[in-house]
């Protein structure tokens, strides 16, 4: 119940930025074709992970990550509405002798480009299902930064904290491309 209420909470605090995020102050209604983060785009995202327990979260050091981290691969899509506003999806898997995916979720992606450097810190939030080691739905939240090589290619690093009513709290780091259509 105490999830629900916090999605719910969320979700009510970021409403009234939607219609703002949303809109294209391009008076054409398109992106110049010149910008590496346009409205209307979609990529896939091949990443790699890390995963951390509550209690290396409260006492974060590097010994602490790669001793009680736990490493994944993940694959994730994704689709800009405008520049600032986006949806996404992904998967990752730690474990694939279980089940081959361990984790899903989507999120409502922000993202603020900043054009001449090639950058987008971005943040984001959503909700998923984890099927291994136990199947419990949770809510996430969590911010990033991606750079672009070029229109079609760049790199992201990024990293969520994942909250559940139904096992410990844990952190998720994210390192990849993305791949743009």
């Amino acid at each position: 119940m105490k999830l629900v209420k916090k999605l719910w909470l969320i979700g009510t605090l970021a409403l009234p930025c939607l219609p703002v995020l949303g809109q294209n102050t391009n008076t054409h209604n398109a992106s110049p074709p010149d910008w590496l983060f346009r409205a209307n785009e979609t990529s896939i995202d091949l990443f790699g992970s890390v995963s951390v327990g509550q209690e290396t979260i409260n006492h974060i050091s590097r010994e602490r990550v790669e001793d009680n981290g736990r490493l994944g691969l993940g694959l994730g899509a994704n689709h800009f509405f405008s520049r600032n506003l986006g949806l996404g999806v992904d998967a990752y898997t730690e474990n694939a002798g279980h089940s081959f995916v361990d984790n899903t979720s989507g999120n409502l992606i922000v993202r603020f480009p900043f054009e001449s450097v090639h950058l987008a810190p971005y943040v984001y939030g959503g909700a998923g299902y984890q099927f291994d080691p136990s199947g419990l739905w949770f809510g996430q939240a969590g911010g990033g930064l991606e750079f672009r090589f070029a229109k079609q290619v760049g790199l992201f690093v990024d990293a969520r904290y994942v909250f559940t009513d139904g096992t410990q709290n844990f952190g998720v780091g994210r390192l990849g491309f993305r791949f743009l259509f």
